[in-house]
């Protein structure tokens, strides 16, 4: 693995037929206001396989990426440490970071979607966090927590479900303390050509297929991949944590460029 800088940019919203601000749905053109409640609508649809089909459709890979990901985090085993978790509804993160904690550790979990935090709700308390987790069900866009509150602010497979990504990394940099450090985990664009090809034809042939096999469901995992695919670079992404007021913003892709675990710093 190696950290990788670079300057980019992207916008992801253009403008509909009658002049109204437009954005991707997958492969569609949805207005801006639309696309949130279509996003909310296929995760109600999955929220009790979602981490089942994760492992299916990653090879248990993502556990991996997470494990390293709040090794980033790094929260403290002595002191408090006050952690946000947002678009983490199934408590997959927040549970990882309160158990690389100690006692004093605190997990505010942020989710628009009511039927994920139900799941994480559930999973906290049998594995003994629940006095350690909150859940708040809110929108990445506009959060409803006070400004320099956080240690540290995690999004793993998130960001690009949030119709303006700007306001979300703006939100991110309100909330966390001076020093804090914003951690995204997303999927990005693999490199090697070989591995690109056949990257390509497992997620459109072999995902929705396991989706409707096992969850029931095809079309919410068509909608996933091609969010994949519509989503910046890593430079690209990059930028846009800069412009959002990060320093020291850097990257580093894993498993040939799959996903990519972004980070700066509110400094």
């Amino acid at each position: 693995m190696q950290d990788a800088q670079s300057p980019g940019s992207t916008q992801d919203t253009g403008a509909s037929q009658n002049g109204e601000a437009s954005t991707h749905f997958g492969y569609s053109q949805v207005p801006l206001g639309e696309k949130q409640g279509l996003v909310n609508d296929v995760f109600h649809k999955v929220a009790h396989r979602y981490d089942m089909m994760n492992d299916l459709m990653s090879g248990g890979l993502h556990r991996v990426w997470k494990d390293v990901l709040v090794g980033k985090v790094h929260p403290s085993r002595r002191a408090p440490f006050n952690h946000l978790d947002v678009a983490g509804g199934t408590g997959d993160v927040a549970i990882r970071v309160a158990r690389a904690g100690g006692p004093q550790t605190r997990v505010t979990v942020l989710d628009i979607n009511g039927d994920m935090l139900a799941v994480g709700r559930d999973r906290a308390e049998k594995k003994g966090f629940g006095e350690q987790l909150t859940f708040v069900e809110a929108n990445a866009e506009d959060l409803p927590l006070p400004s320099n509150e956080f240690d540290a602010y995690t999004i793993a497979f998130g960001i690009r479900n949030v119709p303006r990504i700007e306001k979300a990394l703006a939100e991110a940099y309100r909330t966390l303390k001076r020093g804090g450090r914003f951690l995204c985990l997303e999927f990005s664009h693999v490199e090697a050509p070989v591995l690109a090809k056949i990257y390509e034809t497992y997620s459109f042939s072999m995902i929705p297929l396991i989706g409707r096999l096992v969850a029931g469901e095809a079309e919410p995992y068509r909608y996933l991949v091609e969010s994949i695919r519509q989503f910046p670079s890593a430079e690209e992404f990059a930028a846009m944590i800069e412009r959002a007021g990060f320093q020291r913003v850097g990257f580093t892709r894993l498993t040939g460029g799959v996903v990519a675990i972004h980070s700066g710093w509110k400094l």
